[in-house]
């Protein structure tokens, strides 16, 4: 069975149009109904003052005191009186004596008859107005006195009868209902042009999914977790999500701020102000790792900007989760790689009859490669560090480049505090030591290794309590190599974005970012970061990071680098 069609709602425009349509409607009719009665007034009020005028000119005529006195006044009245209304455009003039007997009239059968209205006034000597019917039917008239010294001698009426009058409010009616039908039309017109622009911007939606749209638009907004940034086509904050302002630092007050104006990191600034699409860059704010995105909005000419912001510092910390493991296997692969060479070694001097030669080979080897295990082991307690140093010796092993534990490290198991997050831990001292393995390796490519200069990279960890009292101090993470060194010039851009050992100033897209996350986790700890020439040659950075205080608390020491 085919269910009935349920006609949907009217679109916000269609119904704007229906109500504006109906508004300008009404609007032009009032105005039609007002100016109709407004001109059948004023025709009435001109009629009056008309014959007032016909009737009182004709009372002071002194042809009309005369003939007033001769024998036949009718005679000489009648003919003066039709050339009266003639050129004055009135219906009658009827000129009658004080009883009111007519001399005058346009139907000359009703001469001698009696006057039909009141002329109690003129007789008095006042010229008055009225509406009357008469022979004529509805008139406006006007009564005048002919005054012989203080006595009205005779009367004088003009009228203009009320159909003469309601004709000319009718022509008049006419180009009135032209202009107002000219004006409806008008006003449809502009009302259809601005409703169809209306209709396009909404999409054609009712007001209840416009409103239910505002409704889901404030939900989404509060309830997406990465950041949503939106920018006008002046570059200005027009809306901005509650993961943006956290991810960018920002308070409610934002909104309606030009970008180059909210304190931004200047990388990250130009991509918000950038004309064209940026995909997955990644940013750092002063504690934040974010990847912008960015695509803009045209409607025939740049409107704004659309930025999505995710927070890359958890993906980060993820991945240094992993890097202990990754160490562990890079290390077993390293060695099992070795272990195999080292294998053939053996069968082959075994085969060739040497096994005392076998038995010394193997047994220096298995003494090589315990040493730094075991030192690593005996002091580094604490398992996260120890992993990554066992991985880091091995990955430097297969570039060519030495991994050596200063004398003086030690870390007892428990010492870190539980705010110290063992993600920070990994991504500080790994990239410190990728850092210092690369440089080393290509200084060593650069200049020939000599038994005395082979590349090398020396790592320090200990807890550094200058006091002595156990009550607070640091943990110091220390890498030094032999690599060509930090240029003076260079020691405030090292922790940028975008330096790297290897293409200082232009690194490649995905590198240069290994130290400047460093210093981004130091300061997240409260801990600092310091750039100096190595007693070798070479770069040696230190970072130290806030231990527990005499309370147990973390220290909050200030960041700086």
């Amino acid at each position: 069975m085919r269910r009935p069609r349920v006609p949907r709602p009217r679109s916000l425009a269609g119904q704007l149009f229906a109500m504006q349509t109906v508004l300008v409607a009404a609007v032009v009719a009032g105005c039609a109904a007002f100016a109709y009665v407004s001109d059948r007034g004023q025709a009435e009020d001109a009629a009056r003052r008309q014959v007032t005028a016909a009737a009182a000119a004709v009372a002071a005529s002194p042809a009309v005191r005369g003939a007033v006195d001769g024998v036949d006044p009718a005679a000489t009245l009648q003919p003066y009186a039709e050339r009266v209304r003639h050129d004055t455009g009135v219906d009658f003039v009827t000129i009658m004596n004080p009883s009111g007997i007519r001399w005058t009239h346009p139907d000359p059968a009703r001469i001698g008859e009696p006057f039909l209205g009141h002329t109690g006034p003129a007789l008095r000597g006042r010229t008055f107005s009225e509406t009357y019917t008469g022979t004529l039917g509805p008139s406006v008239r006007a009564v005048a006195p002919v005054m012989a010294g203080d006595r009205a001698v005779a009367l004088v009426s003009a009228g203009i009868t009320v159909d003469a009058i309601s004709a000319e409010v009718r022509r008049q009616l006419i180009g009135l209902l032209g202009v107002a039908l000219g004006a409806l039309a008008l006003g449809g017109v502009g009302t259809y042009l601005l409703n169809a622009r209306l209709r396009r911007h909404t999409h054609g939606m009712n007001a209840a999914e416009l409103s239910r749209m505002h409704d889901y638009h404030q939900a989404t907004l509060h309830a997406v977790r990465e950041g949503l940034l939106m920018l006008d086509g002046r570059r200005r904050i027009a809306l901005i999500n509650d993961g943006g302002r956290e991810l960018l630092g920002l308070d409610e007050a934002s909104v309606g701020r030009p970008v180059a104006d909210l304190g931004l990191p200047p990388s990250l600034t130009r991509a918000l102000l950038a004309t064209g699409p940026r995909v997955d860059e990644v940013h750092l704010t002063a504690d934040r790792t974010v990847v912008v995105n960015t695509s803009p909005v045209s409607g025939g000419e740049h409107c704004g900007t659309v930025v999505t912001l995710r927070d890359h510092t958890e993906l980060q910390a993820l991945s240094g989760e992993l890097d202990s493991v990754r160490g562990f296997a890079e290390a077993l692969r390293s060695q099992a790689h070795e272990a195999a060479n080292r294998l053939h070694a053996v069968v082959s001097l075994i085969e060739l009859g040497r096994a005392d030669e076998a038995v010394e080979f193997v047994t220096a080897e298995l003494e090589l490669a315990q040493a730094l295990t075991d030192q690593v082991v005996a002091a580094v307690a604490e398992p996260v560090l120890a992993a990554l140093l066992l991985g880091k010796a091995a990955q430097a092993n297969e570039h060519g480049v030495e991994l050596l534990l200063a004398p003086d490290t030690h870390v007892d198991d428990g010492l870190l505090p539980p705010g110290l997050p063992a993600r920070d831990l990994v991504t500080i001292l790994g990239n410190l030591i990728d850092n210092g393995v690369d440089a080393a390796a290509e200084e060593a490519n650069r200049a020939p290794r000599t038994a005395t200069r082979r590349a090398h990279v020396t790592v320090t960890v200990r807890a550094d309590d200058p006091a002595g009292d156990g009550g607070g101090g640091h943990l110091l993470l220390r890498v030094a190599d032999n690599g060509a060194g930090v240029a003076p010039e260079a020691v405030d851009e090292v922790f940028r974005r975008g330096w790297s050992t290897k293409s200082p100033g232009a690194a490649p897209h995905g590198r240069g970012l290994g130290l400047a996350l460093v210093r981004q986790a130091a300061r997240r700890n409260g801990g600092t970061v310091t750039v100096a020439e190595a007693p070798g040659g070479g770069a040696e950075f230190t970072v130290r990071l806030p231990l527990r205080t005499r309370a147990g608390a973390p220290s909050t020491a200030g960041a700086s680098s």
